[in-house]
C-alpha cells in the first residue's frame, strides 16, 4: 500500500525563523514516518531554499526522485503571523516553483503502477501547469484524497467541481464548507445537513469537516461521527489539519470505523498543536500512533 502526495513544498516563514511546510508535504511527511511507504511529487527552485529542502529530504532519508528542480522560479514561501491564541494568518507568495510541476514519464509510471492512493489539494492548482499535471493523473484505478485549502483567490468553481468529482476522501473546514455549499448546493446552510448533502451529491466515500477547537465531523454512507479532542496546550495550529488528514487517510485505507478514525485523527492533530510548526523535531510523536493505526 503506497500513498503518493503531489503539490507544494515550501518554507513557512515566521518572524524569527523559517520551517519546511506546505500541506501536501506535511501530509506526506506524516505518512512516511508512520508507514515508510510514501512518495512525494513537487518542484523547488534552484536556490538556497531549494537546497535546504533537498538537505532536509536527505537527512530524513526521503527520496528526491520526484522532486523537480526549476531554474526559473523560486522555491515556495508563505509568510505566517500567529496570534495570541495560536491561530495563523498566511501570506502566500505567487508564481513559485510548485506552480510548475511538470508531468513526466516517472510520475505517470508511479501513479499507474505503484500507487494505492493519491493525495492532492487546491493551492497547487492555482496555476495551469501544476493543475494540468494533477488532472492528468486522475481517473486511474486508485483512490483519491482531496484536501480543500481555499487560500486567497487561488481557486474557482471549476477547479472545485473537478476535485469533488474525482475524490474518494475529502477534507475541508467549516468556513470552506460554507463557500462550497454556496457554489454547489441550494437551500439554507446547516453544518451537518449541508455536509451530508455534499457527500451524497458527489458520491464521496468519506467526508471530513474540521471544526478547529470543536474537533471534526466525519461522514460516510453509513453514518456521522462528531468528535472533539481536548488539547492541553496549544503552541500553534499550523499543520494540525494536515496531521488530521494523514490519520484520516490511513484509517480510510485500513477500513477503520469512522468513530475510530475521527478519534485518532483528532488526537494526532492535537499532538501537532503542541509544537511550533507542522513538522516534529523528533520521531517520538509517531511511535504510539504507529501501533494505534494498526489496531
Amino acid at each position: 500500500m503506497k500513498i503518493v502526495s503531489i503539490g507544494e513544498v515550501l518554507f513557512d516563514c515566521y518572524q524569527d525563523e523559517k520551517v519546511i511546510g506546505g500541506a501536501p508535504f506535511n501530509f506526506f511527511y506524516h505518512i512516511y514516518k508512520l508507514t515508510s511507504s510514501a512518495e512525494f511529487i513537487s518542484r523547488i527552485g534552484n536556490d538556497e531554499n531549494g537546497k535546504s529542502i533537498i538537505n532536509f529530504f536527505k537527512k530524513n532519508n526521503i527520496s528526491i526522485k520526484y522532486l523537480q528542480l526549476d531554474e526559473k522560479h523560486s522555491t515556495g514561501i508563505v509568510n505566517i503571523k500567529v496570534d495570541k491564541n495560536g491561530i495563523p494568518t498566511f501570506d502566500i507568495i505567487p508564481n513559485c516553483a510548485y506552480d510548475f510541476i511538470d508531468l513526466n514519464p516517472k510520475i505517470s509510471n508511479l501513479i499507474e503502477s505503484d500507487t494505492s492512493l493519491l493525495y492532492f489539494g487546491t493551492l497547487a492548482q492555482r496555476n495551469t501547469v501544476s493543475r494540468k499535471t494533477i488532472q492528468a493523473i486522475s481517473g486511474k484505478n486508485i483512490k483519491y484524497f482531496c484536501d480543500i485549502n481555499l487560500r486567497a483567490n487561488y481557486y474557482s468553481k471549476e477547479i472545485l467541481d473537478d476535485c469533488f468529482k474525482k475524490a474518494n476522501v475529502m477534507k475541508l473546514n467549516e468556513d470552506e464548507l460554507k463557500i462550497v455549499s454556496g457554489l454547489f448546493l441550494t437551500g439554507t446552510f446547516e453544518l451537518q445537513s449541508s455536509a451530508e448533502e455534499l457527500r451524497r451529491k458527489f458520491e464521496i466515500d468519506l467526508l471530513s469537516i474540521t471544526l478547529s477547537e470543536g474537533g471534526a465531523l466525519l461522514i460516510d454512507k453509513f453514518g456521522v461521527n462528531d468528535y472533539k479532542y481536548s488539547i492541553k496546550k496549544v503552541i500553534d495550529t499550523v499543520g494540525a489539519g494536515d496531521a488530521y488528514s494523514a490519520i484520516l487517510c490511513l484509517g480510510y485505507l485500513n477500513k477503520m470505523p469512522i468513530e475510530r478514525i475521527n478519534f485518532l485523527s483528532n488526537k494526532f492533530a492535537g499532538s501537532i498543536c503542541g509544537i511550533k510548526g507542522a513538522i516534529p523535531h523528533s520521531d517520538e510523536i509517531y511511535v504510539n500512533f504507529k501501533e494505534e493505526i494498526k489496531n
